[in-house]
């Protein structure tokens, strides 16, 4: 069977930049097995397939691959999907929203504009968080090979995937590391976390904050621009009181050290409530066979 495949940039509006996702929008009849040997066989950060929806609210069922394991949720093969799915016809805006069903539930999607003016923005699922012990702490620290700004504790964040979420004291700090991926895959194992996402403020630029994703646990050492890593980022944002009184809008930059150059837009309301959005690109479409 011939299935319609796109390869979808996230967080940028030029081809071969932000982060790309894998899209087969005709994954009926795909078993678990085979979707997984797909996502491996693209060996992006994620590889996403589209089915119909079980949930009347829904416009569409997601399911979401790294190379080795299925996640319930993650933000760039969100918003890469419906850029797919709304550019193949496969979904229509209902009042400027899609819902997208995944393994965490319901997922509400805000669309504006269209063509290559269009942006997208996903609100995270709710938050659940907790501080990293003084143990947990000097591991990650040891993993980064730098410290980390304990002014504003580490801890867990669990948007469905679950982030190790820590701040640096400079951008140059945080674009000279080199973390130990041996080391970080026992850690994230014992924790039960996705990965690890560390952030740093802008001296100068447009943008509020660089971040930068590690997952060596999912088979992605550096995810280029992770939608949900930078959800976490600001709900750690926002616990830590980091942002300034009200709702907060900012703009956070990822990936320069993989040749990327993403560009997040991050929206946390007075309640924590957290949008992430950005602009997408299609950059390969085809058939993919069997």
């Amino acid at each position: 069977m011939q299935r319609t495949y796109k390869v979808v940039d996230v967080f940028t509006k030029m081809p071969f930049a932000g982060n790309p996702v894998a899209v087969v929008l005709d994954a009926q009849g795909l078993d678990t097995q085979t979707m997984q040997a797909i996502a491996r066989w693209t060996n992006l950060s994620e590889t996403t397939f589209l089915l119909p929806a079980q949930n009347a609210e829904a416009d569409y069922q997601l399911r979401i691959f790294t190379p080795r394991n299925e996640l319930p949720f993650a933000g760039h093969p969100t918003l890469g999907s419906a850029h797919a799915a709304l550019e193949a016809g496969r979904a229509t805006p209902r009042q400027g929203q899609l819902v997208q069903e995944c393994g965490v539930g319901l997922v509400t999607l805000n669309v504006s504009g269209s063509g290559k003016d269009r942006s997208l923005s996903f609100t995270l699922p709710p938050a659940r968080h907790a501080e990293l012990d003084e143990a947990d702490i000097e591991d990650l620290e040891a993993i980064l090979g730098a410290p980390v700004d304990r002014t504003a504790r580490p801890m867990m964040v669990d948007v469905g995937p679950v982030w190790v979420v820590a701040r640096l004291k400079s951008v140059e700090q945080l674009l000279a590391l080199r973390p130990d991926f041996g080391r970080s895959q026992v850690f994230e194992h014992r924790l039960g976390a996705t990965g690890i996402s560390v952030f740093a403020t802008h001296g100068h630029d447009d943008a509020d904050i660089e971040v930068r994703s590690f997952a060596a646990s999912q088979g992605v050492n550096e995810d280029p621009v992770c939608g949900s890593g930078n959800g976490s980022v600001a709900v750690f944002r926002h616990v830590q009181g980091l942002l300034p009184p009200g709702q907060a809008h900012y703009l956070a930059t990822q990936g320069g050290c993989v040749g990327r150059n993403g560009r997040v837009s991050v929206c946390v309301g007075v309640d924590g409530a957290v949008d992430v959005g950005g602009q997408c690109v299609t950059t390969v479409e085809g058939r993919l066979a069997g």
